[in-house]
């Protein structure tokens, strides 16, 4: 019969862990969220021998006192308080190389009453380091068995797996906490027992009177009577007034034993390779030579995210469109074509696009991190970023959404401060992000006169363009600094990092990783987006008014005239011989007047049909709402049909103004289309002035018309309200922000 096994994996950050929940559970993993946070729930099966395990990798924390949401998701699972999760064992994953700070929370689970087994990672690095470690002696210290293992290389694993299948002894407390402390747990132990008539661990007791931070208090277990709370109070003041103050005298009293344990299980060599490590970390981590390293990897990293991708996001565009093109020729015409070709292939090309972006940025972030890097380009940066209340990791996430918002928003997972990971979710799609860009080079270059400023040092157009980059970053800013005096308020903690040792990153980890992340996000996000791409095909589509097209046709009777005349032609061409070259010329200019007659049909239906469905509707509907940012009702459709993606704005303008739906930013045609475009009401009135132009530009640089950015900042908070609020604050910031911008221009150009 198999032995069910429930096992845990717990330890600091940056020692290994998550590499050795790899190696133990292979690719048999399926990844989801604890509820309530941002923190991934990673769960993992593996059978060995008579034993099938179930594998959790808990959060990384330094001690079993939590200090944010995230420890304590750990420290719920270990007390029995997460339902969902009842381990039977715990695995402690130390680094070898820094056993003093590890074995700090292994002597805390030790007390859990559960069976420990401790995994001695990376210890490779340790004898680089010329570390020596008693196994045997740390064994009989600690009380519990001890196995040596290299995570990265799989190392150690089946040995592992031997002595969890063994199911080890629940081992007994190595640390003695002071005698009053023991008195007072005591005195609380029976003051809870009164109240809830439960009798509750003396280790629960004890994690009670030492949780300062309060997290703890809100378990269902907890005694909610005023009574207990005072007594929780007053042993606090007692064992203050004893020299023995909370939350002090838990690390004194463990550290003290593990200061007097090392000398008996560790040794150091004369020759200490650390100072390796040293000089590299004065050159990484200096002022000026290490932030000019930090800008060349950012700008590595950026121009993979921005342009890297590129090759292979056309060849997805392409291989969409010509998947669209076929369904188009085999099917004809018709609303169950468009449903599959615009709504169906566009909406999952739409998801699939972002792939090469969000794969090349965890490449990236997966190698620094298991490389020991980014946490030195954390500290690094986080004197900059705490001038608006974030730490120095909210650095690469927003970076990162200058090419787009998705994998920048996924990437603030390595924030562990709850607000400040918020914080940086929220501000990060001001970030002028590459699907703005067609917006602004078509703008631009339609409205923006191209002449030389300053003397012929600069370009209007191109000062223009730099200044929506620029829009959206003073923004972001100004948006952070409130947002953390507000609605996140709070102090930003102090930057506390322990530096990991530099090693060669594990390919196989960092491409699992990758690959997990872009996994999840066609999984979980894609299915949003994909629904909204739907609805926003059936807003434009329907309704269909099936005689629009014979009367968009009566308008054009010269292609009747063709048809007859190439007709005509045909059969004179072989009865006359003389005459028979000259006739065939003739017969391919007219297929050529034809095809172009033929084109500007097309493209007329297309317009009519969008002009008169909800979409359309909705646009002619808001047209008071967005009048006096200078736009018309036409403008609005194309703000409303771009919420799924800002590129799509500018197609939708060539179909509004009677061109193909396949025009982009450097097309001529729509180009002069914009700038011949009048008002409906006043037809010598321009539509597209430079006033307007910039207006339009500030609305997309600032406003959140994104559905997939919406539908991954939900999946990464596991609620709508974030999504929701960052939907209108940005709204709101872009209807005013392109308010001031087009009356300021108005101002201008009138003075």
């Amino acid at each position: 019969m198999m032995n069910e096994v429930t096992v845990v994996l717990l330890g600091n950050p940056n020692t290994g862990k998550s590499a050795l929940f790899n190696a133990l559970s292979g690719l048999n993993q399926k990844v989801g969220h604890y509820p309530g946070v941002t923190v991934e729930k990673k769960q993992g099966r593996r059978r060995f021998r008579e034993t099938s395990f179930t594998l959790i990798d808990l959060p990384g924390t330094y001690s079993l006192s939590p200090h944010s949401p995230d420890e304590k998701i750990t420290v719920d699972v270990l007390l029995h308080q997460d339902t969902e999760v009842r381990p039977d064992a715990v695995l402690c994953v130390v680094d070898a190389s820094n056993l003093a700070r590890n074995l700090y929370v292994v002597t805390q689970v030790i007390e859990l009453g559960l069976p420990v087994v401790m995994a001695l990672n990376m210890t490779d690095l340790a004898r680089k380091k010329g570390l020596t470690i008693d196994v045997s002696a740390l064994e009989k210290q600690l009380g519990i068995p001890v196995v040596e293992t290299q995570a990265n290389r799989k190392v150690g694993v089946e040995s592992l797996l031997e002595t969890l299948c063994r199911q080890p002894a629940i081992p007994s407390p190595c640390v003695s906490l002071p005698k009053a402390f023991n008195q007072q747990t005591a005195l609380l132990k029976a003051a809870w027992e009164s109240e809830t008539g439960d009798v509750p661990s003396d280790f629960l007791v004890s994690r009670v009177l030492l949780d300062t931070t309060d997290f703890l208090q809100g378990s269902s277990q907890f005694p909610s009577g005023e009574a207990f709370r005072l007594k929780l109070s007053d042993s606090r003041e007692q064992l203050k007034s004893q020299g023995h103050p909370v939350p002090a005298v838990e690390p004194i009293s463990r550290y003290e034993w593990i200061q007097k344990i090392l000398p008996k299980v560790l040794t150091t060599s004369a020759k200490n390779p650390s100072q390796r490590r040293t000089r590299m970390d004065r050159f990484l981590m200096h002022r000026v030579w290490g932030s000019l390293v930090f800008l060349a990897l950012m700008v590595l990293v950026f121009q993979a995210v921005f342009q890297f991708a590129a090759p292979a996001m056309d060849l997805i565009d392409q291989f969409f469109s010509i998947c669209g093109d076929t369904v188009t020729a085999k099917m004809g015409e018709g609303a169950l074509t468009s449903l599959i070709v615009d709504g169906v292939i566009a909406g999952v090309g739409s998801v699939v696009i972002f792939l090469p972006q969000i794969l090349i940025l965890f490449f990236f972030v997966g190698w620094l991190e298991d490389c020991g890097y980014m946490a030195r380009a954390a500290y690094l940066m986080d004197r900059i970023m705490g001038q608006v209340g974030l730490n120095g990791k909210s650095f690469i996430p927003l970076l990162s959404s200058f090419a787009c918002a998705i994998p920048g928003i996924m990437a603030a997972r390595v924030i562990e401060n709850r607000r400040d990971r918020l914080v940086t979710m929220l501000v990060a799609p001001l970030m002028s992000c590459s699907a703005r860009l067609p917006v602004y080079v078509l703008l631009t270059a339609a409205c923006i006169p191209n002449k030389s400023i300053l003397w012929g040092w600069l370009n209007l157009q191109g000062v223009t363009l730099v200044a929506m980059y620029v829009v959206g970053i003073v923004v972001a800013v100004g948006v952070a600094f409130v947002l953390k005096k507000t609605v996140l308020h709070g102090e930003t903690p102090p930057f506390v990092m322990e530096l990991p040792s530099y090693k060669w990153p594990n390919l196989l980890l960092v491409f699992r990783g990758m690959a997990r992340q872009g996994w999840e996000f066609v999984r979980q996000a894609g299915t949003l987006i994909f629904a909204v791409t739907i609805l926003i095909w059936a807003a434009g589509y329907f309704p269909r008014d099936p005689e629009l097209p014979r009367k968009i046709r009566a308008q054009y009777p010269r292609l009747s005239e063709i048809r007859q005349q190439i007709e005509k032609l045909g059969q004179n061409v072989g009865s006359t011989a003389g005459n028979g070259a000259e006739g065939l010329a003739t017969i391919k200019d007219l297929k050529g007047e034809e095809q172009k007659l033929k084109s500007e049909m097309d493209a007329a239906i297309s317009g009519s049909y969008l002009r008169s469905s909800v979409l359309g509707r909705m646009g002619q509907i808001i047209e008071p709402v967005v009048r006096p940012l200078g736009w018309d009702w036409k403008i609005g459709i194309a703000v409303i049909a771009s919420f799924p993606a800002r590129e799509v704005v500018v197609g939708t303008m060539g179909v509004i103004y009677n061109l193909s739906g396949d025009e982009d930013e450097e097309s001529r045609t729509l180009r002069e289309h914009l700038q011949g475009a009048t008002w409906d009401d006043e037809p010598e009135r321009p539509v597209f002035t430079v006033p307007v132009a910039l207006s339009i530009m500030v609305f997309f640089a600032l406003c959140a018309q994104c559905v997939s950015t919406l539908a991954v900042m939900k999946r990464e908070t596991l609620t709508w309200r974030w999504p929701v609020f960052t939907f209108v604050y940005m709204t709101t910031l872009a209807y005013i922000g392109a308010w001031l911008t087009y009356r300021s221009g108005i101002w201008f150009m009138d003075g």
